[in-house]
């Protein structure tokens, strides 16, 4: 069990405070605002700590570095902005894809991302 400090109690605040998938740089960017010696290493160390407890879930982009996010939504999908790379959640989901699997397949998940500029970057 690892204790709690500052700094991983400051990493917990970030993915409650920021609703959506962030990646470590992020976290540190965020984490800093509440521990100013917030170092890469303790966020890469706690991010991985949290996954393995299940509190956060890795958010896997094609070609990308995973992101992460809490445990617990319901099933959704991610929209990526191309210009500032940030990644938002998009609750729903298209429904059932069955239909688009080859005949004989058998669909057992998918996984959506939408690319686009977020509003944001888009104004």
């Amino acid at each position: 069990m690892e204790r709690n400090t500052r700094q991983r109690d400051a990493i917990r605040q970030v993915f409650e405070e920021v609703p959506r998938p962030l990646g470590p740089t992020e976290v540190l960017e965020y984490g800093r605002s509440h521990v100013a010696k917030l170092g890469i290493a303790t966020v890469y160390r706690t991010i991985n700590s949290l996954v393995e407890t299940g509190w956060l879930v890795p958010v896997e982009l094609p070609g990308e570095a995973p992101r992460y996010e809490r445990s617990g939504s319901a099933h959704h999908h991610h929209f990526r902005c191309r210009a500032c790379s940030r990644v938002f959640e998009i609750h729903g989901c298209p429904g059932d894809l069955r239909d688009l699997a080859p005949a004989g397949f058998r669909l057992e998940s998918h996984e959506v991302v939408l690319y686009g500029l977020c509003s944001k970057c888009a104004a």
